[in-house]
Order: structure tokens, then sequence, then C-alpha cells
């Protein structure tokens, strides 16, 4: 009774409902993946759904009185050849399972010469089918159906070689339902000509086909659950990257706020510094300028007073030629201090005429009793070299009248200007007086005692006027002694050029 009932089920699938449970699966696979694709858009659910469709279509013909067939009644003529829907359903497998495997993503090459082999597959199948169309001749799609089932089969077997090179896990499931449904196609096939050759029911080889569609279909929709899942896995582990990293971003993003705020804030501090040492610049600049106006405000009074003074003598003794002679230098002497007032430094040349100058006219009222020499090194352009103005007018004041006034005999007074380096000049001051200790011992016993504040002044102003050059500007002061005895003093003052 039970290989009665199993010959039965086997023998007879097209009375028994054995194929309209495997067309009412295939049937509800392809609306169902039809959905899938409008919802995801996923041209996989796409060529899914296709190829379900056409295997249902190729079977449709041996239900001719159940409600599917009377649902496509209105294209009866079309499914009376399954033999074309039979070439489609593979053809769309084909799209389905290199879509499934992205094999031209992973494998570009053999891609190509597998797509190759299928276009000329297509093309035969639609040459085939206008010929049956233009001639109606059915054995037309019969025998050409065999040649499609030979050259798929080698192009199946072509398909195995990416299928087992992919590297995804998916793989199996193609290959698996691949296998299926391709053992029980040649199987059925092989079946279908022994049984129509000998003329007994063909049925039985539709059984072994209709299997094959169930189990490929099981294990094809598997793989789809799998690669949703997989899809599902991968989207949530870039969401969370995405998190993770939008997190990392955002503690960068304090991090960056952070350190641009100490930024701001140290830019601020160093442009209120800049703002200050601009300031003091400025400060110390107007100070120098007012220490020099002190210092001009202070010597001219002096020296006028006196040179007033040796002028008035001249005219009191009747000496017109001296008086007028000392009035000239007098005169041009004042126009050229008039002059450096106006700017904040001037040139070595105008110094050293100034020098000689007031070196004349102080040696006239000492009756030219000083013996004062200049020397200059050629190589030195003096109108390119800048110094501050009347800069050696105070080492040469106190040479005269607290070294050289004192002294009795012999007097010398000498003045040499020479380069240093590439990066200074040097001028060098010397007498032969009575020296500092000595000048110093003889103003502390004076009564009325006057602070000098020229020299001070000056090397500020050196100072100052340096800070524009890179060079560094020096004074100093060498006591000159011969046999143990002071013999005079020395002022070098180193000058910068760049």
């Amino acid at each position: 009774m039970e290989t009665s009932s199993l010959t039965y089920f086997f023998n007879q699938p097209h009375q028994n409902g054995f194929l309209i449970f495997t067309l009412g699966i295939l049937f509800i696979l392809t609306v169902y993946h039809f959905l899938l694709y409008f919802q995801h858009k996923d041209k996989l659910y796409l060529l899914y759904g296709g190829y379900t469709f056409f295997i249902f279509l190729s079977q449709l013909q041996w239900l001719r009185e159940v409600f599917l067939y009377h649902f496509f009644k209105p294209v009866e003529e079309v499914i009376k050849f399954p033999e074309i829907f039979t070439e489609t359903y593979y053809i769309m497998y084909v799209f389905f399972a290199f879509k499934f495997l992205e094999i031209k993503k992973e494998q570009p090459l053999w891609y190509k010469w597998s797509f190759n082999g299928l276009y000329v597959i297509i093309v035969y199948c639609v040459l085939k089918l206008l010929v049956f169309i233009i001639t109606g001749n059915r054995n037309i799609l019969f025998s050409g159906y065999f040649y499609f089932t030979v050259m798929m089969t080698v192009l199946g077997i072509i398909m195995y070689i990416p299928f087992f090179k992919s590297k995804s896990v998916l793989k199996y499931y193609m290959i698996g339902g691949s296998m299926v449904l391709f053992i029980t196609s040649v199987s059925s096939l092989s079946y279908y000509l022994y049984l129509n050759r000998t003329g007994e029911n063909v049925e039985p080889a539709y059984s072994i086909l209709y299997i094959g569609f169930i189990l490929e279909n099981i294990i094809f929709s598997l793989g789809l659950g799998h690669k949703q899942k997989l899809i599902l896995e991968e989207r949530n582990e870039s969401q969370r990257q995405l998190i993770q990293q939008y997190a990392e971003n955002e503690e960068l993003r304090k991090e960056g706020q952070k350190k641009l705020e100490l930024d701001i804030e140290a830019l601020s501090k160093q442009t209120e510094l800049k703002k200050l040492e601009a300031v003091k610049m400025q400060y110390d600049k107007e100070l120098a300028e007012l220490k020099v106006a002190t210092l001009r405000n202070q010597m001219n009074p002096h020296f006028i007073f006196n040179s007033l003074n040796s002028i008035k003598r001249y005219i009191i003794d009747n000496d017109k030629v001296e008086a007028v002679f000392y009035l000239n230098k007098f005169s041009k002497l004042i126009r050229k201090i008039l002059a450096s007032t106006i700017d904040t430094e001037s040139s070595l040349q105008e110094e050293l005429e100034i020098l000689e100058l007031y070196m004349s006219i102080e040696n006239t009222r000492l009756d030219n009793t000083v013996d004062f020499s200049l020397s200059v090194d050629e190589a030195l352009n003096l109108r390119m070299i800048k110094v501050p103005p009347l800069i050696t007018q105070p080492f040469i004041e106190n040479a005269i009248w607290h070294g050289l006034a004192l002294k009795k005999g012999n007097r010398k007074l000498t003045a040499q200007v020479f380069k240093v380096n590439e990066n200074q000049v040097q001028i060098d001051i010397v007498d032969n007086g009575i020296g500092r200790v000595r000048s110093r011992e003889i103003k502390e016993k004076k009564i009325h005692q006057r602070s000098s504040v020229g020299i001070k002044l000056t090397e500020e102003r050196l100072q100052h006027f340096a800070k524009n050059y890179k060079s560094r500007s020096t004074i100093v002061f060498t006591d000159l002694y011969a046999k143990n005895q002071p013999e005079g003093t020395k002022v070098s003052l180193l000058i910068p050029l760049i």
C-alpha cells in the first residue's frame, strides 16, 4: 500500500496535487519577492521574483482546471510554449546568481567571460524564437531547447569556478541550490527523453524537476535570508562605527574647541603683549628723544654763554678779525645743532663736522693750546652710516673741561673712526688730561657741585638707537697710565651698522 501511494505520488504529479503544491510555493515566492523589491528597491529581489515567476509559467500548462491557470487565461496562447519560459528562468537564474554573490565586483574577469557566454545563449534563444514565429513549427522550440540545455550546462560548469572562488559565505547556498537544480534538471530531461522514446507516460520526469524546484528555492530562500541578515549586521556595524566615529569626532571637536579657545586666549595675550611692547617702544623712543632735548638744553645754554663771552672778549680787546672768525664758526655750529634737533639720527659725516666745529670753537677759547687731530678710515662711507645726533659732543666736552683744561703743559686730543667688522664701526676719543680719578677728586673738593647727566643720557640714547639694529652697541671708558701715573682717558663708542 505504501509502495502504491509513493508510486502514485511520483508517477502522476499533475493529478495528485504535487504540481499545484509546487506552483503555489513558487507563486507565493514570486509575489513576496516582488513586494520586497518595491519596498527595498533592491534588484536582487526583482531577479529572484522573476526567476520563480518564469518557473511558475513554465509548468502552468499542466493545470488547466485550477484557479491559477484561469488567472492567466488572457495569455493562454503564450503559456502553451513552456520551452520559452524554461530558457528564460535559466537566464534569470544566471543574473540572480551573479548579483547574489556580487561576482562583478569580486571577480570582474570571470563575470565578463561568463556573461559573454550568456549573451551568446540569449542571442541563440531570440533567433530560435523568431524562426518559430515566422515558420510556426513548434519542433524548432523543442529541438532547440535540447541544444540550449547543452550550452547552459557548459556555462553552468564554467560559472561554478567564480562561485567556488568567491569569498562570501553565501556561495554555499548558491552552489548547493545550483547543484540540486542542475542534477534534477538533467535527470528530469534524461528521464523525459527515455520515457518519450519508450512511449511511456512522461509525468514521472516532472516529479524529479518539481522536487528540484522545491529544494532549490528552499536553499535560495535561506540564502536570501542569510544575505539580509549580513546586510543588517553590516548596517548595524556601520551604525555602530558611525556612532563611535561621531563620539570620537565630538571628542576631537571638544579638544579642538578647547585648544582653539586656548590659542585665542594666548593670541589675545600675545596681541596684548605686542601692544604693550609697541607702547613701551614708543614710550622709550619718546623718552630718548626727550633725553636728547634735555641734553641739548643742558649743553646749549652753557656752551652758548661761554661762546658769547669769548666773542665779547675779542670785541673788548678790539680784535675784530678773531671776533668775526669766531662768530662765523659759532653761527655755523648753532645752525648744525639746530638742524640736528629735527631728526632722531644723523649721518656720521654730519656728526664729525659738528665735532670739528665744536672742537675748533672750544680750542679758540683755550688759546689753541689743545693739539686736536681727527683720523677716519678711508674705507668708510660716512654719509651712509647713521648715528644718534651729537653722540660725541658730551665726551669731547668732558675731555676738554674735566681732563685737558685742568692740565698744564702739552694737551692732546684725538678722535679716531674705524670699522671693527661688517656689523660695527668704532669711535675712539683719547685725551692726555689729568684722568678721571684726579678729575673726580677735584670735583669733590668744590663747594658748588653740578651733577652732569650728559654721559648717562648718551649711553641710554645709544642703547635705544641700537634696538633697531641686529648688532650691539657699547661705550667703554679706559683710564690711561704712564709710569703708574694717570695720563688721560680713552672713550670707545661701538656703533652698530646692521
